[in-house]
């Protein structure tokens, strides 16, 4: 299994990906989100994420998403997400209003898109703060092929 890092997470599929996030502890994974590698690993994410979405499944679904990924250097990363018209597209310069925000530390997001979470879980714990649709927070996992490590 590589390291956790920005070098070979650009070089993996979503099914190593997911199982990288599995085997590394936390405490690893927080360091490298804290460091000069937090920009490359989640913008590799987010630019896998229309790749990865369910047209399908989202039917004739309409939403702006804002995923608020705390704890880094320099405060917050704010990605958005937008679902329309069967497509996805994501943005690191947020400019719509969202129909939900969730807003959560690195670790987390990680955890939740490589499918080592249950998203539920978390948002009842306070790991996950949701504002605004929380049906639609319910139901975004179903929106995309998330791996299964």
């Amino acid at each position: 299994m590589t390291d956790f890092n920005a070098e070979s997470l650009s070089s993996i599929g979503p099914k190593e990906f997911a199982q990288l996030v599995k085997t590394t502890p936390d405490s690893q994974i927080a360091e490298v989100m804290n460091g000069d590698a937090r920009t490359k690993i989640l913008d590799e994410v987010f630019n896998r994420m229309p790749s990865l979405f369910r047209a399908e499944k989202a039917g004739d679904t309409s939403a702006v998403i804002h995923w608020i990924i705390s704890g880094g250097p320099n405060g917050s990363d704010t990605y958005e997400t937008v679902i329309e018209n069967g497509g996805c597209t994501v943005t690191n310069q947020p400019v719509r209003e969202p129909k939900l925000a969730m807003t959560m530390d690195p670790v987390t997001f990680l955890k939740v898109v490589s499918g080592d979470g249950n998203p539920m879980m978390m948002f009842m714990t306070g790991k996950i703060k949701a504002k605004g649709d929380l049906g639609l927070a319910a139901n975004v996992a179903k929106l995309f092929d998330i791996p299964r490590a």
